[in-house]
């Protein structure tokens, strides 16, 4: 089982949390999980009634604390391709 983790365990946490905001400010990180076999983090986001799992890779946060461009577009693109996907969003 994954192990849940809190925010200040996870790196680059506020610009998760800022990129999540700027894409819709309604949604809300609900829990963090650290998934040991994938080396990444796991963000249940949550919006309304609606429940989206977004992964991210650890080494993409740890490389975000210093101040890399290109790894502030990569985590863009993840969250914004997860987001978007009608398949992410389910009913809780």
């Amino acid at each position: 089982m994954d192990r849940q983790v809190s925010k200040e365990e996870v790196p680059s946490y506020e610009l998760v949390e800022e990129k999540i905001k700027e894409i819709d400010a309604s949604i809300i990180i609900l829990r963090i999980f650290y998934i040991f076999m994938h080396i990444a983090y796991k963000f249940q986001l949550i919006k309304n009634d609606k429940l989206c799992t977004v992964e991210i890779p650890r080494k993409l946060l740890e490389g975000l604390r210093n101040k890399n461009l290109n790894l502030e577009e990569e985590l863009n693109r993840i969250i914004n391709s997860s987001l978007e996907e009608s398949e992410c969003w389910s009913k809780v």
